[in-house]
């Protein structure tokens, strides 16, 4: 017989994870032309707004050039906007005076009503002269906003020429050489000029089972292992949790962090993650062959007052190989039979010894 003996508090898990960039992206042409000059290449490490590449875009420069003249064309149109606008004003105020004469004359019976009305027509007519010159002046000044807009944009497409790394980073494919003709835009037909990578911290995604998901929080530290490294540990900690569980292998995907300044762990390497984790109400321990499957569920064997034996159900946790965690059905401390076979039954009077210590060796924890 054996105790059941209490899990330690603290218990290491290794979860198997996928190294990925902190930020990655590629990069597309924002402007269509042949490339002129290609300055960075796989592998090279670049700055924030360095220069990756040049594109010569002869049609953008005659764009340029269009845009400039319609500019043009539509402030000259303003100016006649203007000066018609400045005569129609002084056609108003001629018709106001003469309208204002005419209706005095009117009002002393020297001129026929009739004349008096033509003369206040023609004010009117004027002063809708006016409304449409000012409408004609508002609609030039809306053309010249409308061919700058035109130009300025044109002008920052002709920015665009020289394509810049967006972030610092490493360039992890390259898809251009100099001649090549390349087309603004980044759809999936069109293919990215560069793909650069931010390395100097990783992330890494691992999956973890339901059982330890509660422990599992923003802030745990953690390590961080890949078999090129044997013997190397890089340390990471916690940054996010998916806060929800994948239905179909019920585990909750966890990313660590992890500073890689040496630039050794590289994107889309297979790593091993370890958590250490504080149970707050760590399970029992029995040897692997100390229980038994039943018709009822997992039984043990327990040896009571009168070295008599009771057979009493369990709740397994996780299997460790040598050992086995217990859930329910058992306290600290409680002896169990090892070698369990047909003739232990309930009631049957046994005499209890410890298990003989295997010669040589230490005994190996439980396998993780």
């Amino acid at each position: 017989v054996v105790p059941a003996v209490q899990a330690a508090a603290e218990l290491e898990i290794s979860l198997p994870g996928t190294i990925q960039a902190e930020m990655e992206t590629p990069v597309f042409a924002r402007a269509d032309g042949y490339i002129k000059r290609r300055l960075a290449d796989i592998g090279d490490r670049v700055k924030a707004g360095q220069i990756l590449a040049e594109i010569d875009s002869p049609e953008l420069e005659q764009q340029i050039r269009e845009a400039e003249a319609a500019v043009k064309r539509a402030q000259s149109a303003l100016r006649q906007a203007q000066a018609a606008h400045q005569q129609a004003l002084a056609n108003l105020g001629l018709a106001q005076v003469t309208a204002k004469r005419w209706q005095a004359l009117v009002d002393k019976g020297a001129l026929s009503k009739q004349e008096g009305d033509e003369k206040r027509s023609a004010y009117e007519a004027r002063r809708a002269d006016v409304a449409a010159a000012e409408a004609n002046v508002q609609a030039a000044r809306d053309n010249i906003s409308g061919a700058e807009a035109t130009l300025q944009r044109l002008r920052e497409l002709q920015a665009f020429r020289q394509v810049r790394a967006p972030f610092a980073g490493v360039i992890t494919a390259r898809n251009i050489d100099v001649g090549a003709l390349v087309s603004a835009g980044s759809g999936s037909s069109l293919r990215e000029m560069f793909r650069i990578a931010q390395i100097q911290t990783l992330r890494v995604f691992a999956n973890v089972p339901q059982s330890e998901a509660p422990a599992i929080r923003a802030g745990l530290p953690c390590t961080v292992e890949v078999g090129e490294y044997r013997g190397r540990r890089f340390p990471g900690k916690v940054s996010r949790t998916s806060h929800s569980l994948d239905p179909a292998s019920r585990t909750l995907l966890a990313e660590v962090r992890a500073p890689n300044p040496g630039g050794l762990l590289l994107p889309g390497m297979y790593a091993t993650v370890r958590f250490q984790l504080h149970r707050e109400n760590p399970p029992l321990l029995i040897p692997a062959a100390a229980f038994r499957n039943t018709a009822r569920g997992p039984m043990v064997a327990t040896v009571g007052e009168g070295a008599k034996v009771r057979l009493a159900p369990v709740k397994l946790g996780r299997d460790f190989g040598a050992e086995i965690e217990v859930l329910e059905g058992l306290k600290p401390g409680q002896k169990v039979i090892t070698n369990l076979t047909d003739e232990v039954a309930e009631g049957v009077q046994v005499r209890p010894v410890a298990p003989a210590k295997p010669a040589g060796g230490k005994k190996g924890g439980p396998a993780q």
